[in-house]
């Protein structure tokens, strides 16, 4: 048998993982309705239980989920370093100041309408 006769036939398997790992991409964004459908479409043709490939939907989708809040996370902390650089606030920073200076001017009205005792003559 010649080395092109068996190349073949790895490609062709290897041809379900290829399909599955695109798939997999796409899955990302499917509701549970379509990532069924997909798995069981990918099942059909690769030979695979619709549970084995509706697991690697599911472990792919929630492994991309979980990089995204990471990545998030990561760029939240960068822009509020690079606030912080600049000597800047936050919106909550500023909610709380403007809160808390409310309360101290609440506090000082209330002092200064207090009646005055007249000392005694």
């Amino acid at each position: 048998m010649s080395s092109a006769g068996s190349a073949g036939a790895p490609g062709r398997m290897d041809e379900p993982v290829k399909r599955l790992a695109l798939a997999l991409v796409g899955a990302v964004a499917l509701t549970a309705e379509r990532a069924d459908e997909l798995a069981d479409s990918l099942a059909q043709r690769g030979g695979m239980s619709k549970d084995e490939v509706r697991g690697f939907i599911d472990e792919a989708t929630n492994r991309w989920r979980g990089e995204a809040m990471r990545v998030t996370e990561r760029a939240g902390e960068t822009l509020h370093g690079a606030l912080r650089e600049l000597g800047l606030v936050t919106r909550d920073e500023w909610d709380e100041l403007e809160l808390r200076l409310a309360q101290i001017e609440h506090r000082m009205k209330l002092v200064e309408s207090r009646p005055r005792a007249v000392p005694p003559s």
